[in-house]
């Protein structure tokens, strides 16, 4: 392979990243079918990293462009993808990625730092206007007029390693919680993972609530969670003294000058089974002169997490921002409905984060090596693009 190209990403995924088996196989039970499961779920993959965004510029390509090229062979159309993901499996997606993460561990690609962390937020997507499934919660105007349907769910991502991976979803109904989502995807995600991948989970205030930190507990993950006006007491309790005591440490970060307040003897609330909760309290001096100040709690012991790791870890809650919703929402198309059908669009998110997976380790791990310069990931794709023949070369 002299370079970046689809037929070289293709290898790296079928065989560095040892997803063969399950592009051939990815448990969608369909019996001699006419076009072969391998075809589409590669296809899925490829659309991911080419940025198609649809199901129909999937199509386009596929009938299009010389299938020795893409590896999608003659072609197929946006009904058979409908008919394909309406039965895969979503569990054999989510085993398959969370084993490629095991795999990057196992390699290195984690090595720069000493926490591996996994950041859980929630957010919408996938707005409609034309008919309602199970997932769909009304969207209302100003006048309380529904105006359409929108899909929630909860994402987990890798974060504080160096390397972004968003790599699961779940989605949750009308009359379910964003937080009891997050418990369910915590779970499911430690249990694919193994209790020993990661060393810590990283959430905002919402999911700072009794239920999900016992959940955590029960796992074996410590938790680190924004503390906001939610948990009143606390916060008063924490306004209270850190407002009266100079930092415990001040340390330069970047270009910016952090002051620090930690302490681990605050008292639980009522229904939290903690001993204490240690807070810490940071004030992020800019150049600019702007001061952004934030409260945490978490169950990790000073001794085990310093007050500077324990604002380091803090901070990566914010790739889940910037590198997960932002990039897969905006860049790679995780708005746009390929097939209003529950399972269709959980698969086809489940098959976006996993070429969000391939295509960051891609260039992470064999683009940064020998003579290949670095790219970033609009580089890597405007490559790709440019590998197959120049009818298709993508001009947005």
């Amino acid at each position: 392979m002299n370079g970046p190209s689809v037929p070289a990403i293709f290898h790296y995924a079928s065989f560095n990243l040892a997803l063969k088996s399950f592009l051939r196989d990815p448990g969608d039970g369909r019996m001699q079918p006419e076009i072969p499961a391998s075809t589409l779920s590669w296809g899925l993959l490829l659309g991911g990293i080419l940025r198609l965004k649809s199901a129909n510029r999937l199509e386009f390509l596929a009938r299009t462009a010389d299938g020795k090229e893409t590896g999608l062979g003659a072609g197929f159309g946006d009904d058979a993808l409908a008919y394909f993901t309406e039965r895969v499996d979503p569990e054999v997606i989510r085993h398959r990625a969370a084993a490629t993460l095991k795999l990057a561990k196992r390699n290195k690609v984690f090595e720069e730092t000493a926490f591996i962390g996994l950041a859980i937020d929630g957010t919408g997507a996938g707005r409609s206007t034309k008919g309602v499934c199970p997932l769909c919660h009304p969207v209302q105007d100003s006048h309380g007029e529904v105006t359409g349907q929108i899909h929630h769910f909860v994402m987990i991502n890798v974060v504080g390693a160096g390397i972004t991976l968003p790599f699961d979803v779940e989605p949750y109904k009308p009359g379910d919680s964003e937080y009891g989502a997050g418990k369910r995807l915590l779970k499911s995600s430690v249990s694919h993972l193994g209790p020993r991948f990661a060393d810590y989970v990283v959430v905002d205030a919402k999911f700072a609530t009794a239920p999900f930190l016992h959940t955590a507990a029960e796992v074996g993950i410590p938790v680190i969670a924004r503390l906001k006006a939610n948990l009143p007491e606390l916060s008063a309790a924490v306004e209270a003294r850190f407002s009266n005591q100079p930092p415990t440490v001040t340390f330069q970060h970047g270009e910016d000058w952090i002051e620090a307040w930690d302490a681990d003897d605050f008292d639980p609330w009522e229904t939290l089974a903690w001993p204490t909760v240690r807070v810490l309290r940071y004030r992020q001096h800019k150049p600019n002169g702007t001061v952004v100040q934030a409260d945490w709690l978490t169950d990790f012991s000073i001794a085990r997490l310093g007050t500077r790791s324990f604002f380091k870890l803090a901070k990566s809650r914010w790739e889940i921002e910037n590198q997960g919703f932002n990039d897969a929402k905006n860049l790679y198309g995780m708005e746009h409905i390929q097939h209003h059908h529950p399972n269709s669009m959980l698969v086809n998110w489940l098959f976006l984060l996993l070429a969000l997976i391939v295509e960051r380790l891609y260039r992470v791990r064999y683009l940064h090596r020998g003579d290949h310069p670095t790219r970033s990931s609009m580089q890597l794709k405007d490559t790709l693009w440019l590998s197959l023949r120049p009818a298709h070369a993508d001009t947005s």
